[in-house]
């Protein structure tokens, strides 16, 4: 008897309710139309007759169930042991996917009914779906009567279904969160949830080790990859493994596994898979190390301009400029000028192209609705990737990403009116600037940019924020924020560019309303104009303690970095700007401890802290004697030159903070600026910051009298 889990929902309200209940009234309770009910209740009468149970209609009434009540209770037992599961047409076919992939002979269509508890006539309709699904991946349904039914093409393909399937419905969070130890306290009574169906592909335990060795050989490779393509290859490593014990294997051209011998990549795929052998006690050929090495490089995130220097990635910016120019006509703009659309195109479509070649999956979580909402952007960019791409199968997924893009590059900043970005350092000043102005610089989009401390952002409401980005990790705080250096690296750009251009996206289909400022004839009162005097003084303040202490060392200055500070502090004590020298050197010394001081591609380091032992703002660089070796803000070692020092009492005001995050600013604004900022001339320096904190003194005071 299959009951399925709307004829269960019919039944157990009718037997609550003694009275008759109206079709309309099930169907409100259910959520379904009266039509559906009405269908649904030839299947209720059928399972009432087993039990010798009849459905009274009583036409203008409503419907009832009559029948001893010993055989009522009877059919309720039998209800409450049929497993409660529901599972959408989607997860019915995921669960039948996985089924046929986890087995190597037919599955009877009886057999998936059951598990399923639906009809026969239901899995058979999902088979037609999902047939029509796996023949992208290159693989068939095999389905013959009184056989059953199997999936049959080479096992790298499968791969491909099982590693498409696991990313589809599982983010990266619950993927690792499967991996941590906790998964194995888990009892097997609890699986009920499609994430842990879809794990069932593989063993826990073999996601645990794997990730651990991935983990350790990932610090070492030579460039950066992304959180999703981590999981990839942990996901695809495990599965590889699962798969070579169940005796399949795969097959890969000779002629492909000789080329991927002379890469970097192969040697680390060499590295991981000598590592899984001796673990897991098993023998993994070679055309499986030249898979993983496929992976490694389709997870490779190219830096900024190497498509310039490589006769591949030049291919992909001649292809992506095609492209723009293709969906540009097709959409009647002129999109050749957008350089932002042209980067991020860049960057995406290098290991994406790729992908492509070799035939690798991605999964795209708002693919449904990039369908739904933006029909015929993505028909167009479909027809032009095709054109473009001729010689490759570009998978839905990526022309959703693409479509992402250029929806981005053609709804421009409208929706973005009112986003607002936070940037979180640990002082809220130096660092968290800097990363503001690299953010303005590469995002001209986001006008809204406020910086804060931890301490600050603690106090604060986070969902007045669209995007939270920290140079630090963020404690007891779960929300999404994204990590990154404060010199920005090119992965960490293409993360936020894929936010931001995700946020429009989805955001798109909401009506913005323009906000009209009207101007406001009324006089300022009193309490308004003292704020207004307060705030000047703010910023008047600052700068003024600022240049009136700024100094630049080049005699006598000592050969260590704990010495620099004590010699400058000493000065800074004696003009009674800091209250203790050895209290502010420990504060400056720890926040360096915090990560890389260095400013790249520069001989300057900004050392910064906030103390309550600082009574006046303070700006002071020292030029060094001998360069002194220091971890950069892009992680790297490099030589300091210069010495800058910028302090701020704690209790500072935002206005204040405002003023020394803006000088932090203009060490890095410019080539110019930072050629100032390391001439060790004292006229050029100051006559620069005079110059520029005027120009934003005035800026400040415009600001305030056009409100």
């Amino acid at each position: 008897m299959y009951i399925s889990a709307r004829e269960r929902q019919i039944l157990e309200i009718l037997f609550k309710h003694q009275d008759e209940m109206t079709v309309k009234d099930l169907a409100d309770q259910i959520g379904v139309s009266g039509r559906t009910i009405h269908r649904d209740l030839k299947n209720v009468e059928d399972i009432l007759g087993e039990y010798n149970l009849t459905l009274q209609k009583k036409s203008g009434v409503g419907v009832q169930i009559i029948g001893e009540p010993s055989k009522i209770r009877e059919l309720e037992l039998v209800l409450f042991n049929i497993s409660h599961t529901e599972y959408t047409q989607d997860e019915r076919q995921t669960i039948i996917l996985c089924e046929l992939l986890e087995t190597n002979e037919p599955v009877k269509l009886l057999s998936l009914a059951s598990d399923l508890n639906v009809t026969i006539a239901t899995v058979s309709a999902d088979l037609t779906k999902l047939e029509e699904k796996i023949q992208t991946f290159g693989l068939t349904l095999i389905r013959k009567r009184g056989y059953g039914v199997e999936i049959d093409g080479d096992e790298s393909a499968k791969r491909r279904v099982m590693s498409s399937l696991i990313s589809e419905y599982l983010d990266e969070s619950e993927i690792l969160s499967l991996t941590r130890e906790n998964i194995q306290k888990r009892s097997t009574q609890q699986i009920h949830t499609i994430s842990e169906r879809l794990m069932g592909l593989v063993e826990k335990r073999k996601l645990v080790i794997v990730e651990e060795i991935v983990n350790a050989i990932v610090q070492e490779l030579p460039f950066s990859m992304a959180d999703s393509a981590y999981i990839g290859l942990v996901v695809h490593l495990a599965l590889a493994v699962e798969r070579i014990q169940k005796g399949e294997g795969i097959n890969i051209n000779p002629a492909y596994l000789e080329d991927q011998k002379e890469t970097k990549e192969y040697k680390f795929a060499g590295r991981i898979v000598a590592q899984l052998e001796q673990v897991f006690s098993i023998t993994i050929p070679e055309a499986e190390v030249a898979y993983i090495t496929m992976h490694l490089k389709g997870a490779k995130l190219r830096h900024d301009n190497e498509y310039l220097n490589e006769d591949t990635s030049l291919q992909v910016a001649i292809k992506t400029k095609k492209l723009i120019d293709q969906v540009g006509k097709l959409v009647d703009m002129d999109l050749t000028h957008n350089r932002s659309l042209f980067e991020g195109l860049v960057m995406h479509l290098k290991p994406a192209s790729y992908r492509m070649k070799q035939k690798m999956g991605i999964s795209n979580p708002l693919l449904d609705k990039i369908k739904r909402d933006y029909a015929d952007l993505y028909a167009i960019v479909k027809q032009a990737a095709e054109q473009v791409f001729y010689d490759v199968h570009v998978p839905d997924e990526e022309i959703g990403y693409l479509v992402m893009h250029f929806g981005a590059a053609i709804l421009g900043d409208r929706n973005l009116i009112n986003f607002k970005t936070l940037v979180v350092c640990s002082s809220g000043i130096g660092t968290s600037k800097m990363l503001a102005t690299r953010l303005q610089k590469e995002f001209p989009e986001l006008k809204h940019i406020q910086n804060v401390s931890v301490m600050e952002f603690k106090k604060m409401n986070s969902a007045d924020y669209q995007l939270v980005i920290s140079t630090i990790h963020i404690p007891d705080y779960e929300s999404d924020y994204i990590i990154v250096n404060p010199f920005l690296n090119h992965d960490e750009i293409e993360k936020i560019r894929t936010f931001i251009n995700e946020y429009k996206i989805v955001n798109s289909s909401e009506k913005q309303l323009p906000v009209k400022l009207t101007g406001n004839l009324n006089r300022k009162n009193v309490t308004m104009l003292v704020e207004e005097m307060h705030t000047i003084q703010g910023y008047a303040g600052t700068i003024a303690s600022l240049l009136e202490g700024f100094d630049l060392n080049k005699d006598n200055v000592p050969n260590t970095t704990e010495e620099i500070l004590i010699h400058v502090c000493q000065r800074l004590f004696e003009e009674q700007r800091i209250e203790q020298v050895e209290a502010v050197v420990q504060a400056v010394l720890e926040r360096k401890r915090l990560g890389g001081i260095g400013i790249p591609e520069t001989g300057m380091a900004l050392f910064h802290a906030r103390s309550v032992f600082v009574t006046q703002p303070c700006f002071v660089l020292s030029v060094l004697p001998a360069p002194i070796k220091v971890l950069g803000m892009d992680d790297q070692e490099m030589d300091m030159r210069v010495m800058i020092l910028l302090l701020s009492p704690q209790q500072a005001s935002e206005k204040s903070l405002e003023v020394l995050s803006y000088v932090s600013s203009l060490l890095i604004e410019s080539d110019e600026n930072i050629a100032v900022f390391q001439s060790n001339d004292y006229d050029k320096i100051s006559g620069l910051l005079a110059t520029r904190l005027d120009q934003f003194f005035s800026e400040k005071l415009r600001e305030l009298r056009s409100v």
